[in-house]
């Protein structure tokens, strides 16, 4: 029995154990990926996801979120949420249960009620001091600019069905509004069955100026190990932004395909991923660039 499951960064791991545990059980890669997000997005000390994450510059947290079906390429996608605590939930719904692939702030909240999503408060004391030092090293014409550790997941169930997921609170102290590259299909997330899927993090802004998940999910059907692909889109991106504007952010992929493999790259040191499979219990990688 074929399967596998891969989120960005360090914090993902006990989400993708979650993820595991389902799939080991024949569970639906659609399920493990909402599954593995939805750990994230309850933890109070990742400040990038969910309850906790960095309010933007008017002190709001907003979220975005997305899942797609490598089955039929079905999408659902969030953006500028406020006030839900799992937003990967309500992208899930917006798959299931509309025509549409993406609802957007006032939107997508009043459709969060009519599912039966209840209101929260997402801002922690903790997060609030760190806002509120934040606001005043703008005013001190200090960087600003904190955070962008989206969780994105791909998971390959024992149907040989994939699925792909992000979910974050972007950039802290973002402009109100401001969306990422996470909610967005082929920059922020991808995935087909007949190949692979991929996700990324980092700056959103320069990550969907060459729809990095495509490109890589496309890297893989011309037979490259999920690795591989990775490390090609990533430096792609990297390449095409730095000759143009000198300058390019943080940025990181992974990448699995439909064998059960799996893979990372970034362009910047730190970044870790956490993943399992058939052939592997769940653990830490972490990526030299």
């Amino acid at each position: 029995m074929i399967w596998s499951t891969i989120a960005t960064w360090e914090f993902s791991l006990q989400g993708v154990s979650a993820a595991a545990d389902m799939l080991l059980k024949g569970g639906r890669a659609l399920d493990a990926v909402e599954e593995a997000a939805i750990y994230t997005e309850n933890d109070p000390s990742v400040n990038t996801v969910g309850y906790g994450g960095i309010p933007n510059i008017e002190g709001e947290i907003e979220l975005d979120a997305a899942i797609m079906d490598g089955y039929d390429l079905s999408i659902g996608a969030v953006a500028a949420v406020k006030g839900y605590k799992n937003p990967i939930c309500i992208a899930h719904k917006v798959l299931t249960e509309t025509p549409h692939n993406i609802l957007v702030g006032r939107g997508a909240e009043e459709f969060a009620a009519k599912m039966g999503f209840e209101k929260t408060i997402l801002l922690t004391e903790e997060v609030s001091k760190i806002w509120h030092k934040k606001k005043e090293d703008l005013k001190a014409g200090k960087n600003s600019i904190i955070g962008h550790d989206t969780i994105g997941i791909v998971a390959l169930d024992s149907k040989a069905n994939m699925a792909s997921g992000t979910s974050t609170s972007g950039s802290g102290l973002k402009y109100k509004g401001r969306v990422g590259d996470s909610p967005l299909v082929g920059s922020g997330f991808y995935v087909d069955n007949s190949v692979g899927g991929a996700t990324a993090t980092g700056l959103g802004e320069d990550i969907m100026k060459c729809c990095t998940c495509f490109y890589a999910v496309e890297l893989m059907r011309q037979g490259y190990h999920p690795k591989e692909a990775a490390e090609i889109a990533v430096k792609r991106t990297h390449t095409r932004i730095y000759e143009k504007t000198g300058k390019v952010g943080n940025m990181a992929l992974v990448c699995a395909d439909n064998k059960g493999n799996f893979g990372g790259a970034a362009n910047h040191k730190g970044f870790t991923y956490a993943a399992a499979s058939y052939k592997c219990k769940p653990e830490i990688y972490e990526v030299e660039p």
